[in-house]
């Protein structure tokens, strides 16, 4: 009789196994996508002073591609390249002038998502996390008050020296942090997807004879984007 329950138990087994199997295959094919979205940025964390810091939010865009790689029933590993614009925007007051300004910052960013997509519907619902590494590119600061305007450039240093040139604005070229994304794929292959970003690493550098204890700015954002997978 054991016999007969173990035998049965294995059948069942393998049945679900083959069965697990036909649908990786069915539908765990690695496919190719593109994405491009409205993302909404701000620059959290303190001052020189330790004091936090008090930004508003910058309007930017994401574009890119990724693929899918298939690791198991539902589950993907999603990597991809991205060209995305982040930062902030500030208000201050110095003297009685109120000073706003806005900082414009371009990233090549690599985000590294792993993807749960099953069934849902005629399509895929979409869950994802992950971390991503961006690189900077480029960048400007705009400043305006008073009746005129300053542009300075944004240069990308981990460590910024006495000799360095002081009327530009200095930036860590690499940043890291994590993503969270959920959304739905339709059954003609057109995707929406929300998503939100946490920096987990400093964008300030290290600056030559000066304490770097309190400074602490980190890119954070959160938007929307469309995708369709080839």
């Amino acid at each position: 009789m054991k016999k007969r329950i173990g035998l049965i138990t294995m059948i069942v087994l393998v049945t679900m196994f083959m069965q697990a199997q036909q649908k990786v295959d069915l539908r765990g094919n690695t496919s190719f996508g593109l994405r491009a979205g409205v993302n909404f940025q701000n620059i959290n964390g303190k001052d020189e002073n330790g004091e936090k810091l008090e930004n508003d939010i910058l309007t930017g865009f994401n574009i890119g591609i990724n693929a899918e790689i298939p690791v198991g029933v539902d589950f993907y590993f999603q990597p991809g390249l991205l060209y995305i614009i982040k930062g902030a925007k500030s208000e201050e007051i110095i003297l009685g002038e109120t000073i706003n300004g806005r900082m414009k910052i371009s990233y090549l960013e690599l985000p590294l998502n792993f993807l749960y997509k099953p069934l849902l519907g005629t399509g895929h619902l979409l869950l994802g996390f992950g971390p991503y590494v961006a690189l900077g590119i480029s960048g400007k600061a705009t400043y305006k008050g008073g009746g005129s305007s300053l542009d300075s450039d944004i240069r990308f240093k981990n460590k910024v020296m006495n000799t360095d040139p002081d009327d530009v604005v200095y930036l860590r070229p690499l940043e890291a942090g994590a993503n969270l994304l959920a959304g739905y794929e339709f059954a003609n292959r057109v995707s929406f997807q929300l998503n939100t970003q946490l920096g987990l690493t400093k964008i300030n550098p290290e600056y030559e004879g000066a304490p770097d204890d309190k400074t602490s700015a980190k890119n954070t954002g959160f938007g929307f984007s469309l995708g369709f997978r080839f």
